[in-house]
């Protein structure tokens, strides 16, 4: 065998393949780098499909059944703004927006003194603080079913707990539950012992991401207790108090279980909320009427929650 030979077998058997080179590189790496960017949207997807089959596609399906006469069966006939013309005229809505507004006046205020007050003494309490987080949180978390048959037995006009009480002391029976002018302190007060440890939580979260150093320079200054809360701990909580009033805003309109358990919308409609009313269209498979309800009910909280939105825009 020359020499040249063997030269030119060395070089072939040194000499890479294509296959295997810098250019074959190439194709995987873009391979491997379009796989890096489709897997996000792979992650998602699963969340995207369930999103649009259970909330996009019913709130389509809504808004344009709330445009046509339906009963659950047979053709859905096409109405125009009938439903919602009868509802912004019907006393029944209106009247359901006033009892909603009124349970509103009568929980949210109250609701958030009551959630800064006792997230305050529990941010001081160095022992057990756990232990009282837990205990506010309980009614939360506890069946609504449950806690309604415990406020009938125990505001029951006749046999109730309270009235038992109140005659201990001398005092006449009250018809917490029968009267128009009880029933919605009695439903507010179930709202407020249920709820308010949400917002409590929600609260004393925000008043964890105070700077300590604050309140020591108000000290300093001979700021009391009762200045400090007003000056310090109440505008530093601003956003987490307007969170916790969109947030009671929206559950106070959408209230249903409360007065159907308790006290059905009575007595004489006056503890019938805008959910409860919007309940007894579906009840009466009057559909078209009862989607046209809920987005009505939608704008008007979504209006109110913007406004509290916009206040806190204004204040920053």
């Amino acid at each position: 065998m020359t020499t040249r030979s063997v030269t030119a077998e060395a070089k072939v058997f040194r000499e890479p393949s294509p296959s295997v080179g810098p250019r074959a590189g190439k194709p995987r790496r873009r391979a491997f780098a379009w796989r890096r960017r489709l897997a996000p949207y792979l992650f998602v997807l699963p969340f995207v499909l369930v999103f649009l089959a259970f909330s996009v596609y019913p709130l389509f399906f809504t808004l344009r059944l709330s445009f046509t006469d339906w009963h659950g069966s047979g053709t859905a006939h096409w109405i125009g703004f009938d439903n919602y013309r009868y509802l912004l005229t019907s006393n029944g809505f209106w009247s359901s927006l006033g009892n909603s507004g009124v349970l509103w006046l009568l929980i949210v205020p109250a609701q958030i003194v009551l959630a800064v007050l006792v997230a305050v003494l529990l941010n001081a309490i160095k022992r057990l603080r756990g232990f009282y987080r837990v205990a506010f949180v309980v009614p939360f978390v506890t069946p609504l079913v449950a806690v309604a048959q415990i406020w009938i037995v125990l505001f029951d006009q006749n046999n109730g707990a309270v009235n038992a009480v109140l005659g201990a002391v001398g005092l006449p029976p009250v018809g917490w539950l029968v009267t128009s002018g009880w029933a919605k302190p009695t439903l507010a007060l179930l709202f407020l012992w249920k709820t308010t440890g949400f917002v409590v939580l929600i609260v004393l979260s925000g008043l964890q991401q105070i700077d300590r150093g604050l309140y020591e320079a108000a000290s300093l200054d001979g700021a009391g207790r009762m200045r400090q809360l007003w000056s310090i701990t109440v505008p530093l909580l601003r956003r987490s108090l307007m969170f916790s009033v969109v947030l009671q805003t929206l559950a106070v309109f959408q209230m249903f279980a409360e007065p159907y358990v308790v006290t059905q919308g009575g007595p004489y409609t006056s503890t019938t909320t805008a959910g409860l009313y919007l309940y007894n269209h579906i009840t009466h498979a009057d559909l078209g009427t009862g989607a046209a309800n809920s987005f009505l009910l939608v704008i008007i909280v979504m209006a109110v929650s913007l406004l509290f939105v916009r206040l806190l825009r204004a204040e920053d």
